[in-house]
């Protein structure tokens, strides 16, 4: 089932998220295929449990128009980052229409959990380094416009949410 997507600025984007627990409960399992669902009918290629209203701690990325097969992860954490860093504008979907440049490493070594709740550490330093990146920074709070230097659309309506002290 297609969720609806949280957008900015809906206070789940900044409420601390809990660990997955295993094996899952058929809640969660739902939310992973409902998650998945989602992503695709947005053409997005990443997705938090945050964005769809949930304080847990699971993304799912999307890189099938990649040629990688969707995958989710739970309890994702970055254990390293490299040091050379990229600067790619990045967009949202919980915040549609707004575009920056985000600087992010490009090499990351990560720790998560398969759906099975086994442990899965993996490195990368492509499209899936940057997707996680982006997607464990909504499972820790964080949007692009807290790391957006500088905006390619968007720049006028992120003025007015700080002139109105939404962040």
């Amino acid at each position: 089932m297609v969720l609806p997507i949280k957008k900015f600025p809906d206070k789940v984007l900044r409420a601390p998220t809990q660990k997955v627990a295993f094996p899952l409960s058929e809640e969660m399992k739902k939310l992973t295929l409902d998650m998945i669902d989602t992503v695709k009918a947005a053409d997005g290629i990443g997705l938090a449990a945050p964005q769809v209203g949930k304080s847990v701690k699971l993304v799912v990325i999307n890189l099938e128009k990649s040629g990688l097969e969707l995958f989710p992860l739970y309890n994702p954490k970055i254990l390293k980052r490299g040091f050379k860093k990229v600067e790619i504008e990045e967009g949202c979907l919980s915040l549609p229409g707004i575009f920056g440049m985000v600087k992010r490493p490009k090499k990351i070594k990560v720790e998560a959990q398969n759906m099975k709740g086994e442990k899965v550490v993996f490195e990368d330093d492509g499209w899936v380094s940057r997707v996680v990146q982006h997607e464990v920074d909504h499972i820790d709070n964080v949007l692009i416009i807290d790391l957006i230097k500088k905006y390619t659309q968007g720049e006028d309506l992120v003025k007015a949410w700080k002139k109105q002290k939404l962040f």
